[in-house]
């Protein structure tokens, strides 16, 4: 059981797949900072310090108004449209990113492509077979 299972393991189906969610995990990190600490900024400074993330209906009469969103979720039940507004403008910038990303390596392979690969050598033995049967088909037949 235990060879079957270092098999299992070490598959390169497995291995390839625990490093893509290895490096995912990472680049998610990288591009939740770039949204939170560059384009976030960035729309906030633009609306003029407009932050969707406490906007909120609250649905019960002990949340106190003008709570902030996370103060007022612990007070009582509230629908939070202002984070979801949040959390959709994220998706999409995230979203944008990842596209951009995607086009350029896209770019990269197509032009990998293009290259003219170098044409095999044709081994010798293969030559004189194909002379020899150049050479039959041409002799008249009896």
């Amino acid at each position: 059981m235990l060879e079957e299972f270092k098999k299992f393991a070490l598959r390169g189906n497995v291995v390839d797949l625990a490093v893509g969610v290895i490096i995912g995990a990472a680049f998610g990190a990288i591009v939740t900072s770039a949204v939170q600490d560059v384009f976030m900024p960035v729309i906030g400074a633009v609306t003029g310090g407009l932050d969707f993330s406490n906007y909120y209906i609250a649905l019960s009469s002990a949340v106190q108004k003008g709570a902030a969103y996370a103060d007022a979720k612990k007070q009582g039940a509230v629908i939070g449209y202002g984070q979801f507004i949040t959390v959709a403008i994220n998706f999409a910038i995230v979203a944008f990113v990842l596209f951009m990303v995607i086009r350029a390596m896209n770019k990269l392979t197509a032009n990998e492509e293009e290259k003219p690969e170098a044409v095999a050598e044709v081994p010798a033995d293969v030559k004189i077979l194909g002379e020899i049967r150049d050479i039959l088909a041409a002799k008249p037949r009896v």
